[in-house]
């Protein structure tokens, strides 16, 4: 069933530019709210990284400060700094009771680790395997709207298609209300054929304002998968029709989800993450070697009166007991990497299970068209013949009915099985890890 122009019939007012289910994927990937959040959470991932780079470098810093005191200790080092201690400040008197003294100081050091058993290093993993489970956190919700979208577009078609259907029923029924008079008029049926075919027009009509309703639910909900406003007007030129799909092997299908998939990859890169800061954890128990360099300057006054002096200096740190928090923080790692593997078998259990049910759910819509499409026109024939019986006086008005509602019910199967059978190809696609904006099944 060929519906290029299915908004022009069943929504005049959403008669704008064609709007292809690819382009409609490729707009949602640039406007949908949950891809602009992936990607500034992929951007902080990248600083996270250049944060952990920089414990590689050195720390630079600068300080500027002023002290004032008459203290005997603080006057006596401050002028030895300053390079203006003399004779006469060892006198007994200034030196117990010395004047307040002035200490402009600037101050510049340098520290840079030289070897802190790879800390930094397990720093910079950590940072590097984080940011690919981003990227792959990223892929998983664009497959996600992507499927969405997909999910949206054939939803808004079908309710589309619905919606002719119940007005060809309506058409049908007033058809038979003007045949149902013809033959009463003729003397061959009595005012209750007639009345059956009005209580059935109401019937079908209810069902046309229904389908309307849920046209209206469907097009806000298609512009929602969009990331646009809910009101924006779309002519889609992608057809309701069944996908020509090739016999696709379950167990190769499993094995390329199993790889493919960004939440199989995540719970790789998980279990990583987690060995990496275990190895962390163990490296605390090493010792660390690091170098600080100083320069200092001490005046009276902020320009003059004062000296300078540097410092250069290598130090060790050895963590030889810390009350077995260490030991502890070993032991809970080892826990977190086991709890992660078995995190990532459950998770790859899973997805098969999903596959499975995706390539089950494919085949059974598939089966589905070929009998709703035989119901269909055996559907419509059946009426056919129904209608010109009933005309020759030789069907009641219930054969008429029941065919009436035959025909419709028939009709909505066939749309179903179509719009379930692209659904779950693109379900399957998902499955499988493979879901992309260049997919087949976006055809």
């Amino acid at each position: 069933m060929r519906t290029s122009l299915v908004w022009l019939l069943a929504a005049p007012l959403w008669a704008q530019d064609p709007l292809s289910l690819r382009e409609a994927v490729r707009l949602s990937l640039r406007e949908n709210k949950a891809i602009a959040g992936t990607t500034a959470g992929v951007q902080a991932s990248e600083d996270r990284l250049v944060q952990a780079r920089g414990g590689m470098l050195p720390r630079v810093n600068y300080s500027e400060s002023l002290a004032r005191s008459d203290n005997p200790v603080f006057v006596f080092s401050s002028l030895l700094t300053q390079h203006q201690f003399g004779v006469e400040n060892f006198a007994i008197g200034p030196l117990n009771r010395p004047d307040f003294l002035n200490n402009f100081q600037s101050q510049i050091t340098v520290d840079q680790p030289l070897y802190d058993a790879r800390q930094t290093r397990n720093a910079v993993k950590s940072a590097e395997l984080a940011q690919e489970m981003t990227g792959e956190e990223q892929r998983r919700v664009q497959m996600e709207v992507i499927s969405g979208t997909a999910r949206a577009y054939y939803g808004a078609l079908l309710a589309a298609e619905n919606l002719k259907a119940a007005e060809q029923a309506v058409r049908s029924a007033e058809a038979d209300l003007k045949r149902a008079d013809a033959v009463r008029a003729a003397g061959m049926s009595t005012d209750v054929d007639v009345l059956s075919i009005r209580v059935h027009l109401a019937a079908v009509t209810e069902q046309r304002i229904n389908r309307a309703a849920d046209l209206e639910v469907a097009k806000a909900a298609l512009n929602d998968a969009l990331g646009l406003p809910l009101d924006t007007p779309h002519a889609l030129s992608t057809p309701l029709a069944a996908l020509e799909l090739p016999d696709l092997a379950v167990d190769g299908l499993e094995r390329s989800a199993s790889a493919s998939r960004p939440e199989a990859r995540e719970t790789r890169l998980a279990t990583n993450l987690a060995q990496t800061q275990a190895d962390g954890a163990r490296s605390a128990m090493l010792p660390q070697v690091s170098f600080r360099g100083a320069f200092e300057a001490d005046r009276q006054r902020f320009v003059n009166r004062g000296g300078a002096n540097w410092l250069a200096a290598i130090s060790l740190r050895w963590n030889l007991f810390n009350g077995a928090a260490d030991k502890a923080r070993i032991a809970e790692t080892a826990h977190l990497v086991k709890r992660a593997e078995f995190e990532e078998q459950r998770t790859d259990s899973a997805i098969r299970l999903q596959v499975r049910r995706a390539w089950a759910g494919l085949k059974a819509a598939q089966e589905r068209i070929e009998v709703a499409k035989a119901a269909v026109a055996e559907a419509a024939e059946s009426l056919r013949i129904t209608q010109n019986r009933y005309e020759a006086g030789m069907n009641n008005v219930t054969d008429l009915l029941r065919t009436e509602t035959a025909v419709l019910e028939s009709r909505t199967r066939y749309l179903a099985a179509i719009h379930d059978q692209r659904i779950a190809a693109a379900m399957l696609e998902l499955a499988a890890g493979r879901l992309n904006a260049d997919s087949e099944v976006l055809n």
